[in-house]
């Protein structure tokens, strides 16, 4: 995760938000902020959190991840974590008492909280800086090519240091889902074939590349590479189906 929410080009991976009391402010209104959002996919820039409301899910967001992560790899004494899991349930509790509101289509429709695309971009569960679950990967457009770096921590482990290989299909997915951009034509996963050459490790910068292979009618097929190091862990080939009406969260990836 980005050490600040801030326009600038940022490392991905793991990393922790620090510095909250001087964070930068974000006074601007969600419609005011919109346009300079409207393309997560633009560069390889962290698109900046578009309101006060996403700055403080983010954090929340990175505190979770960070629990979650402590959970798996800590070993407290028993007392300590019925300690810890009432502290929890009361705050678990807070957030229920809350408004609620469920779906990304739910949240995009006052307005209020940013338009689908931005929703996406905060609470999807492979991308989501806001959503505690996503490592998260960070995604964009260069040239003919699409990249992407992640970091998937200990909270992820399949084989013995290593990411799990459903963890890593699910990576794929999404990317190859952002890949479609190349086309202009947005689908649906049709089926996603991937090939594993070599274990992923954990904590590791993971880059990924991919491409377009061609459309035909409303087929896309994309090709997309993992590496880590240097070196090829995993590769996928992805066909995407454009559905006869286009759902609106896939709008964005159109060719205008």
């Amino acid at each position: 995760m980005p050490r600040r929410i801030a326009p600038k080009k940022l490392r991905v991976g793991c990393e922790r938000f620090n510095g909250y009391n001087n964070r930068p402010s974000t006074t601007n209104t969600v419609k005011n902020t919109m346009t300079n959002n409207e393309n997560p996919f633009a560069s390889e820039e962290i698109t900046p959190a578009i309101s006060d409301e996403w700055v403080a899910k983010r954090r929340v967001a990175d505190a979770i991840k960070q629990l979650t992560e402590a959970l798996v790899t800590s070993s407290p004494d028993i007392e300590q974590m019925h300690a810890i899991a009432e502290k929890l349930e009361s705050t678990a509790a807070d957030f229920r008492d809350s408004p609620r509101i469920y779906g990304r289509s739910a949240w995009a429709v006052s307005g209020e909280h940013g338009n689908y695309a931005q929703i996406s971009h905060e609470l999807n569960p492979l991308t989501g800086w806001s959503n505690p679950i996503a490592p998260p990967i960070n995604m964009w457009i260069d040239g003919d090519i699409a990249r992407g770096t992640c970091q998937c921590n200990w909270a992820y482990e399949g084989p013995p240091s290593s990411v799990h290989g459903g963890m890593i299909a699910a990576i794929f997915d999404q990317f190859l889902g952002m890949t479609q951009v190349l086309g202009g034509q947005p689908g649906m996963t049709g089926y996603l074939h991937v090939n594993y050459h070599k274990p992923t490790p954990l904590n590791t910068n993971l880059t990924l590349e991919g491409r377009l292979a061609k459309v035909e009618g409303r087929k896309t097929i994309t090709s997309g590479e993992m590496y880590a190091n240097g070196v090829k862990t995993a590769s996928c080939e992805g066909l995407f189906v454009q559905p006869k009406q286009i759902p609106a969260g896939l709008k964005h990836l159109q060719k205008p």
